[in-house]
């Protein structure tokens, strides 16, 4: 690609991201209510990790167990918003009107998708902070022997996975204008049970384990705690990065393209003005 034409689409990215923003501006309150909701649900995970002493009656390592349930929290919550936003961009365009107006634009498929998965990344890092400082003040964590260069960078590699499944689940509501918004909160619900974000996944059955080996979300719950609980170096973490790699490598390149696949059909069989 010469100067002139990547010039061009960087322009029409930055302008995805600016009107992601705008959008998101225009729905604050609606924003305030879903970032509460994730916040009494963070604190509701960190309460539980500390009410199980009281229930078993046995010495427990409370802040071990609070950690443990407060990542799986705040991590799902970042990845949720990493997947929501990326799956339901053909929503917003819809219920904004704008979606035959997005895809006549000559802007590549991939500048649009992409720009809309870079906006999800800052605003789920900058939510995700947020939540975890506001958390913090209801719980007396010791975080003294966390590598959060490690934590940051498993959450970097295990975007990409999340990105790339993310464009897939945006194909529903391009299908199905009626039903596609709810069958992806479907995906996203049994993505939550087989990944373990509130227990390790041997508790599963072995069918259902085998199903979570397939996850992304998996491998970056374990390396988020392996990070922030016990410390550990990103190069040590090998077994969790490389699906991580792969999956990304994978699921990116196979969504952009199964996502320009559908749109061809979907422009052909006339269902993107449909809204209902």
């Amino acid at each position: 690609m010469s100067v002139k034409p990547l010039a061009r689409e960087l322009r029409a990215s930055l302008a995805f991201i600016e009107r992601n923003f705008n959008l998101t501006k225009r729905y604050w309150k609606w924003e305030v209510v879903f970032f509460l909701y994730t916040i009494a649900n963070s604190i509701t995970m960190g309460f539980i990790g500390k009410g199980v002493e009281a229930f078993s009656g046995t010495p427990v390592d409370t802040n071990y167990l609070i950690l443990y349930m407060l990542i799986g929290s705040i991590l799902w919550g970042y990845l949720s918003i990493l997947f929501e936003i990326v799956a339901e961009t053909v929503a917003w365009e819809r219920w904004e009107e704008t979606i035959e107006y997005t895809f006549m634009a000559p802007v590549r498929r991939s500048t649009h998708l992409l720009s809309t998965c870079g906006y999800a990344i800052l605003y789920g890092l900058l939510r995700s902070v947020v939540i975890l400082g506001i958390v913090s003040f209801f719980f007396d964590l010791n975080l003294a022997g966390a590598n959060f260069i490690s934590a940051v960078g498993i959450l970097f590699v295990a975007s990409f996975s999340f990105i790339g499944l993310g464009v897939v689940a945006a194909i529903l509501p391009l299908i199905s204008p009626e039903k596609g918004v709810q069958v992806v909160h479907i995906f996203q619900a049994l993505l939550l049970m087989f990944s373990g974000v509130y227990y390790e996944i041997d508790v599963l059955p072995v069918w259902m384990q085998n199903v979570a080996k397939l996850s992304p979300a998996t491998y970056a719950l374990r390396g988020m705690r392996a990070s922030i609980l016990e410390g550990q170096n990103f190069s040590s973490q090998w077994s969790n990065i490389w699906p991580l790699i792969l999956m990304g490598a994978v699921l990116l390149p196979a969504g952009l393209k199964i996502f320009s696949i559908m749109e061809k059909w979907a422009k052909r069989k006339g269902v993107l003005k449909r809204s209902g």
